[in-house]
């Protein structure tokens, strides 16, 4: 084993244990019991885990094995068992009846290398031999290694891995969630705790990858809101009805239709309700391309609720579009939500391409065939990775698309692709074309006191390439009140507003959770700031829903 480089070694430890070369102490699991209330109900979830990290070997000579993810997946997947999230960590070490000191190694280049695994190896059995007598094998242990875990943060950050835990005495972890390494990173310190497929929820089977998915439920198991595990089909729709049919909503009277796309895509469509969307000649129909990380029911939006992940608090695009149908009279608005496999349209786009971008826009376009339809294209974050690439895949922006909007999202906009001429003719083509595009000074944002986007990369800079280039043809108006730069051209039919960044901020989603979809789909137009301000407080509080 010392000789064998990561892949092969993972190869010969998932072939191992594949074939029953682990102790048999390891075999019988542990329940490990929560609680919690949701919704004024309590709830009680008994999950079975692993009462050690995996092993191989005997109960006499077993080797704790690190693993990367991938290899630990396929373990899990034909075990039928998931990896834990950040709070069932801290309730097995709560549960565990032996609690090991941890026993870190100094850092080294050699902390990756089997000699080391192999030394830590033999602290940790010197410590739980010791414990024997009061704690024989199969006792749940809790101490003795960090855990690489499932999180919904792996969405924004592909091809890394999740660790979290190895806590100390007094109950506090050593290593706070980080998912700074890639994804084939693996040193002596990282353990596969295997947790059981399948839950008692209530007293009846429930399987843990659907608590983790449902949007009420995930706080039984999850301190980070909703959490897709790696192979689990996403329910469509997600509260009952057949894809590719129109449904009640539960909510301000609406209909909505969800659907998938292949390779990986998942849309809900929202509507105004029958009668609304049946008196209207014309459709406005906004595709919103979601922001990394977040799924669409974060984005839609929502009341929060004790336990609630707080990615439901920060953009209400649902809400924000209740307010902007209370003003068209003419069009019924309709919203299309795209949401990416992996939580990223970079990254999908990295695997996908761009190619099928259009078709995703003509089969959401094909519900409405009896209407005139006019189009928008938006999205925040990442989402505008979908835009650029739905431009991209046409040499002329389609005519039907009278509206595109990147709400802190131009991150992909590239002169080397044509991207400022296609947009030059597609706004000289017709008056009702219109681009609106709102971003900050992100450079200059600190987290963790340091800055995380270059000057150029961000959206400030992408911002200020793009209007610099179409300057080159178009007569902008511009000024500075407040620290918001305004730079206006086509008598506001092309708008960029960038907030300046003093205080040094980071204020990515706060463009759009206030007003800013609000204002992206208002912006030159005679109805812009009326009724709200863009970055003033939320206009549309009273349409988010329960």
């Amino acid at each position: 084993m010392k000789a064998l480089e990561r892949p092969a070694r993972e190869e010969r430890i998932v072939a191992e244990v594949l074939r029953g070369n682990v102790p048999d102490f390891l075999r019988r699991l542990v329940p490990v019991t929560l609680t919690n209330v949701v919704e004024g109900a309590t709830h009680r979830v008994t999950v079975l885990v692993a009462p050690d990290y995996l092993a191989v070997g005997s109960d006499v000579d077993y080797f704790l094995a690190p693993l990367t993810p991938a290899a630990a997946r396929r373990i899990a997947d034909v075990t039928g068992c998931l990896l834990p999230t950040r709070k069932l960590v801290e309730a097995i070490h709560a549960a565990a009846p032996l609690k090991l000191a941890p026993q870190p190694i100094p850092p080294s280049k050699e902390m990756v290398t089997v000699p080391v695994f192999a030394r830590h190896n033999e602290l940790v059995w010197e410590q739980r031999k010791a414990a024997l007598a009061a704690h024989p094998l199969g006792t749940l242990v809790a101490g003795d290694k960090k855990d690489v875990v499932l999180t919904p943060q792996l969405a924004a950050k592909p091809g890394k891995v999740a660790i979290y835990g190895w806590h100390r005495a007094n109950g506090v972890a050593i290593q706070p969630l980080y998912l700074g390494h890639a994804d084939s990173w693996v040193d002596y310190s990282h353990g596969i705790r295997l947790v059981h497929q399948t839950a008692k929820l209530d007293g009846t089977n429930k399987a843990v990858a659907e608590i983790l998915a449902d949007a009420k439920l995930n706080v039984l198991l999850s301190d980070e809101g909703i959490v897709w595990c790696p192979g689990f089909s996403r329910p469509v729709p997600p509260e009952g009805g057949t894809p590719n049919e129109w449904r009640a909503s539960p909510h301000f009277g609406e209909q909505v239709m969800d659907f998938n796309l292949e390779p990986g895509v998942r849309v809900h469509v929202n509507a105004p309700a029958p009668d609304v969307l049946a008196a209207r000649q014309q459709v406005h129909l906004v595709l919103y391309a979601l922001p990394n990380g977040n799924i669409i029911e974060q984005t839609i939006g929502k009341q929060l609720k004790p336990g609630d992940d707080w990615h439901f608090n920060i953009q209400h695009i649902g809400a924000q579009t209740r307010w902007l149908r209370g003003r068209e009279t003419n069009a019924a608005l309709v919203v299309a939500y795209f949401e990416a496999a992996g939580l990223s349209w970079p990254a999908w786009k990295r695997t996908n391409g761009i190619a099928k971008i259009p078709g995703f826009v003509e089969r959401v376009a094909a519900l409405f065939p009896n209407q005139q339809l006019t189009l928008t294209l938006n999205g925040h974050s990442g989402g505008g990775s979908f835009i650029f690439g739905f431009i991209d895949a046409h040499e002329r922006i389609p005519a039907s698309v009278e509206r595109i909007a990147f709400l802190d999202s131009n991150y992909g906009y590239d002169d080397a692709k044509r991207h400022a001429d296609k947009l030059l003719a597609w706004l000289n083509a017709s008056p009702r074309n219109h681009l609106c595009v709102l971003a900050y000074h992100d450079s200059n944002a600190l987290l963790n006191g340091k800055t995380f986007v270059s000057e150029a990369g961000g959206t400030w800079g992408r911002g200020h390439a793009m209007k610099a280039d179409l300057a080159g043809t178009l007569a902008f108006v511009s000024g500075t009140k407040d620290g918001l730069q305004t730079h206006r051209a086509l008598a506001g039919r092309v708008e960029f507003l960038l907030r300046e960044n003093p205080e040094r901020k980071i204020l990515h989603t706060v463009q759009v959770e206030r007003n800013g979809f609000i204002h992206s789909m208002l912006a030159g137009t005679a109805a812009a700031g009326r009724g709200y301000e863009y970055l003033g407080g939320r206009a549309y509080e009273r349409f988010i829903q329960p």
